[in-house]
């Protein structure tokens, strides 16, 4: 176990400080692009058929963000590791994501946005992969660790079937530029898997207060 008096200690004792703030400051600015798309497109309010497609959208994007910063803040909550450079560059990197995810919205650019989405379900699951992965060989997690087995192939399976079913549909709309039923029926699959993912981040929440 680290001392708090070594380097690896105070950086444990630093790092949910330094994440949260960098990760804070990335959220607000995203929020803030999502307001900025939502007062200054005329056409959300025309309430049509694409209209009500868009605002779907713009719930799912909501959620994304949401979701990002949930899976943030419990894993710096429930675990401490050492952390890499990769871990104060991560934030910046989801950042960008989210932006051109939020650039992506409107029937415009549908397709563009479905394969943001994808990027993000991509990268969240291997950035939390990689935290629990060092957060198991600290010995000050083991409480939690102890009554839960290290991820399988097969725990990835959902995650990996959500990627390539949004990126399909990404790319189909882009090559077909359908904006009817697909792209709806994908924008509600999207918002599923989103609350999917906050109900499994609840769960393994309340495990480890219980641990």
């Amino acid at each position: 176990m680290a001392s708090v008096n070594s380097v690896p200690g105070r950086a444990k004792d630093q790092l949910h400080t330094v994440l949260l703030t960098l990760l804070s400051i990335v959220q607000a600015l995203a929020l803030e692009l999502l307001w900025s798309h939502i007062t200054s497109n005329d056409y959300l309010y025309d309430w049509s058929w694409l209209t009500f497609m868009c605002w779907a959208q713009i719930g799912a994007t909501l959620l994304g963000v949401l979701l990002i910063w949930l899976i943030y803040t419990s894993m710096t909550m429930r675990f401490r590791w050492v952390p890499t450079v990769g871990d104060t560059v991560f934030p910046f990197f989801i950042g960008i994501i989210e932006f051109t995810l939020i650039a992506g919205l409107g029937p415009d650019n549908m397709g563009w946005w479905f394969l943001d989405m994808a990027l993000i379900f991509a990268v969240m699951s291997g950035v939390a992969q990689v935290t629990l992965r060092r957060a198991r060989l600290d010995g000050e997690n083991d409480a939690y660790f102890a009554t839960v087995s290290p991820a399988t192939a097969r725990d990835f399976y959902p995650v990996v079937a959500t990627v390539l079913a949004l990126a399909c549909i990404g790319v189909f709309l882009l090559v077909s530029g359908e904006q009817g039923w697909i792209a709806l029926a994908g924008v509600v699959g999207t918002t599923a898997a989103l609350g999917h993912q906050m109900y499994m981040n609840t769960v393994f929440w309340n495990r480890s207060i219980m641990a």
